[in-house]
This record gives C-alpha cells, structure tokens and sequence, in this order.
C-alpha cells in the first residue's frame, strides 16, 4: 500500500473501527496526519486545531483497527491517556500482523 491508498482507504473508512489496518496504512496515514497538522499550524491556530478534530475520528479508527491485526482490541488506545501507554501503543503498532487478529 502506498501514501495515497492508505489516505483514501482511511478516509473512506472513516468511522470503521472493525476490520484490520496493515502496517502500512497505519504508518502512512500518521505521516499524512504529521504532515496536515504542521501544514495547518504553520497558517492559523485555528485551522490547526480544526484540522486536529477532523482527522481525530478517523485516527482512533485505523488505530483500532491496528490494534484488531496483532490481536488486541481497539479499547488498548484508551492507554494513550497516560504516558507510558503511548510508548507501549508505539509498540504493538509496529508489530506485525497476526493471522488470528481480531475482525
């Protein structure tokens, strides 16, 4: 999967959080999400913080479904509240698929 699939798959999956996310999509649409919110804070603050809600949905939805690919479940992005389970989310996310992933 290459940048441009990953966004439209993403983005046309919108509020999916079942399924499964590759790698790939997931790491290719953090980047397009880095990329918009420097983009978008370098023009207003506002527009950052519009651009942070409108990506935000579709974020916590390919995470999950990350997440559903190494076989946990989608509530593990709850962890990110603190700041050793953004490290230990970091993790799993780079870990690869499971043939007995959660769908």
């Amino acid at each position: 999967m290459n940048f441009g699939q990953a966004i439209s798959t993403c983005l046309s999956k919108y509020a999916t959080f079942s399924g499964r996310a590759s790698r790939p999509e997931f790491w290719w649409f953090f980047l397009f999400q880095v990329l918009v919110s420097i983009v978008a804070s370098m023009i207003s603050d506002v527009l950052n913080g519009l651009v942070g809600l409108a990506l935000l949905l579709p974020a916590l939805a390919v995470g999950a479904r990350r997440l559903h690919d190494i076989g946990r479940s989608g509530w593990w992005q709850l962890i990110m509240l603190t700041v050793i389970g953004f490290f230990v989310l970091i993790y799993w996310w780079v870990q690869p698929g499971s043939e007995d992933g959660i769908e």
